[in-house]
């Protein structure tokens, strides 16, 4: 079976440098918040051009965590969009915040941004724009629209490591910027992890405050917080795999040149990367009516398409008919029922991306 993903692989083509990472930590003793994670902080933010970074448990957390930081809670409204991972959405309702929901671009699948200003009300406070898929948002517009309205704008990044937008990283525009490290991502840790990234020490200080109780002290909690740290392993992990991630990128980004060419005339919608952004193809995401009967094709040929995602978050039955600006959304509800990510991962041989292409031209 061809996976979609495969971080095995990845594991795989630099153990010894990680199992040698993983023995130091073990060796040394301290497993929590210690010189890995501090040094991981460091080097992750620097590569993203933000002064701070707060390793955090998850993506998911380190949105839940910036909201507050920012004092956003209860009745306070937050916009993004359907069509992303559920924790986009779920980390709003975590703070305590309401989600209201705009729609896509379908060439690039991210937020619209003529669709933000008429979604603003009394009680908007932040923008959470999502780099879905590797693709960069434009985000200008949506700075201009935060600055006008005061507005806080928090870059939901899980899906776009090292992605960049007019020779800057995705990461660095915002007032903060969330990362996941869940194993399949560009930059994957070997279990849960996030991080969080910001050039504003007053947020920066408080983000350390909340991931752990409170504390400014051990044991002496200064403001109600909450248990989200990296651990030391993970970090160590993830300081080997960062070495990489712009070769990884550039393999990735290689690959679907490949399929771009491959598929070119088979009357299939391919990726589209936006003007003056660096695409880094997190997934390499094809539109067709025929998505479902071209999935079970190539499932039958061992090859494991997967669909990301089946049901935006305002169909999930834990949301559907309570999300605001839930009507509002025909490009979103239209991707969802034609996309489908194919196989792409840095370590994917070439035999392979051949059989994946050869595997779609039969179909059609």
């Amino acid at each position: 079976m061809i996976l979609c993903a495969n971080p095995r692989l990845q594991y795989q083509a630099h153990k010894e440098e990680i199992d040698d990472a993983i023995m130091h930590v073990l060796d040394r003793g301290w497993y929590i918040l210690g010189e890995e994670v501090e040094a991981f902080e460091d080097e992750f933010s620097a590569y993203i051009g933000m002064k701070y970074g707060i390793g955090v448990g998850s993506g998911t957390e380190g949105l839940h965590l910036s909201l507050t930081a920012c004092g956003i809670g209860a009745g306070d409204e937050v916009i993004t969009v359907s069509h992303t991972a559920v924790a986009t959405v779920a980390a709003i309702e975590q703070a305590g915040a309401i989600p209201v929901m705009v729609d896509i671009e379908p060439d690039f699948f991210t937020i619209d941004p003529q669709k933000i200003i008429t979604a603003i009300t009394s009680k908007t406070k932040a923008i959470i724009p999502v780099h879905l898929y590797g693709q960069p948002v434009d985000i200008d517009p949506i700075l201009e629209i935060a600055s006008t309205f005061g507005l806080r704008v928090i870059e939901d990044c899980a899906q776009a490591h090292g992605a960049t937008f007019k020779g800057k990283r995705v990461g660095a525009y915002g007032d903060l910027a969330c990362f996941s490290f869940y194993p399949t991502k560009n930059l994957g840790a070997l279990g849960d992890g996030g991080i969080i990234v910001t050039d504003q020490p007053e947020l920066a200080h408080r983000l350390s405050l909340l991931r752990e109780y409170g504390w400014a002290e051990r044991y002496v909690s200064f403001i109600s917080g909450w248990n989200s740290r990296l651990d030391e392993i993970q970090a160590a992990i993830l300081r080997i795999k960062l070495r990489y991630l712009d070769q990884d990128n550039a393999a990735r980004t290689r690959i679907a040149e490949i399929y771009q060419d491959g598929l070119s005339d088979c009357g299939i919608i391919l990726p589209i990367c936006r003007q003056k952004a660096g695409h880094v193809y997190h997934q390499y995401v094809i539109r067709t009516p025929r998505r479902d009967a071209l999935k079970q094709h190539l499932k039958e040929k061992s090859i494991a398409a997967l669909i990301h995602y089946p049901v935006p978050v305002h169909l999930n039955p834990a949301y559907k008919d309570r999300l605001a600006g839930r009507e509002n959304l025909k490009e979103t509800e239209r991707a969802a029922q034609e996309i489908l990510s194919l196989p792409i991962y840095p370590e994917l041989k070439k035999e392979d991306i051949q059989t994946v292409i050869e595997g779609v031209r039969t179909f059609f």
